[in-house]
């Protein structure tokens, strides 16, 4: 018999499902009672695997429910099963079509089974995800007072500035108290920040949203991290190679720690840089390069539980 496979597509207010071996699709409410449903029916399908989208977050409960369960689940990119769909010729948008191709995605591309982030680490990754948010206010607001305001625009505009760094400075706190009380975490904190260019900023992101690090090699991790290089090609036409996919939250992390390490922080990862640009290398493809550099190091590190050396590659 085939393996089941189900496919969901998560809405603010519903789910639509749909079972890959046999066409079944239903829909079921969002709340608690459609989520006690749809765990009911997936028992007695005796699924193999539960394939849902990253929908800004509203996955997440349906995904923790169905795994305290003993549902198996796997949360996908949404970008990648855009790109799969277009890639089957189902190009229109609707929520039945996507729950079915959810389900072939996973089938196609047999994702590893993550079990959901326990409840610190939940935590830890909301802190993180709003500290993000918080720097990006900052940014916003730092460009507005650029544009030479008149004065009552640029007293409000320093004052918004002014909460926002406070509560940046709570977040870091508070950041800084999660990784304290656990053990486990601490211990890859300070192995992590013991590479120039690598902050508590970074750490957090990379301890609440992957992981993985140090248990995979060195092309996996990559490829988690969105780090991976792929082309895009057809027929005797190719393009260049981009990066994608993965976790956007750690790409950026690793992208905010590569920019440090060229600039002045990290002098194995500003020579590496320097030898890709007199290469003749565009800055981006350079950067890139850092970045992924810098996560195949971070990974080699807590792999071999070491701390960096200069002298040594570690990648």
């Amino acid at each position: 018999m085939d393996a089941v496979i189900v496919g969901i597509d998560v809405a603010k207010d519903k789910l639509d499902v749909a079972v890959r071996s046999s066409g079944e699709r239903f829909v079921v409410s969002r709340a608690e009672a459609g989520l006690e449903e749809l765990k009911n029916r997936l028992r007695k399908l005796g699924v193999a695997v539960v394939g849902l989208e990253a929908t800004g977050g509203y996955e997440t409960v349906v995904a923790a429910s169905l795994s305290a369960a003993g549902l198996p689940v796997v949360v996908v990119n949404p970008a990648q099963v855009r790109a799969f769909a277009n890639a089957l010729g189902k190009r229109a948008k609707t929520d039945p079509i996507d729950a079915a191709v959810i389900a072939h995605f996973v089938e196609a591309t047999k994702p590893s089974v993550r079990p959901p982030p326990d409840e610190a680490t939940r935590q830890l990754s909301d802190l993180v995800s709003r500290r993000s948010q918080i720097l990006a206010m900052i940014v916003a607001e730092q460009q507005r007072k650029k544009h030479r305001p008149n004065t009552r625009m640029l007293a409000s505009i320093e004052r918004l500035l002014a909460a926002l760094q406070r509560e940046l400075s709570d977040l870091d706190g508070q950041i800084r108290e999660a990784i304290k009380a656990s053990p486990v975490w601490c211990e890859k904190d300070q192995l992590l920040q013991s590479v120039p260019s690598v902050g508590p900023a970074v750490t957090g992101r990379l301890l609440a949203e992957m992981p993985e690090l140090g248990s995979l090699n060195r092309r996996q991790i990559a490829a988690l991290g969105g780090m991976a290089p792929w082309t895009r090609q057809s027929g005797r036409w190719k393009g260049k190679s981009i990066i994608g996919g993965g976790r956007a939250g750690v790409r950026s992390a690793l992208f905010r720690g590569a920019l440090v390490a060229v600039v002045k922080h990290n002098r194995t990862l500003k020579a590496f840089y320097e030898r890709l640009s007199a290469a003749g290398k565009e800055k981006m493809v350079a950067l890139i390069a850092v970045a992924r550099k810098l996560l195949t190091i971070l990974n080699a590190i807590l792999r071999d539980g070491k701390p960096w050396r200069e002298t040594e590659a570690h990648a």
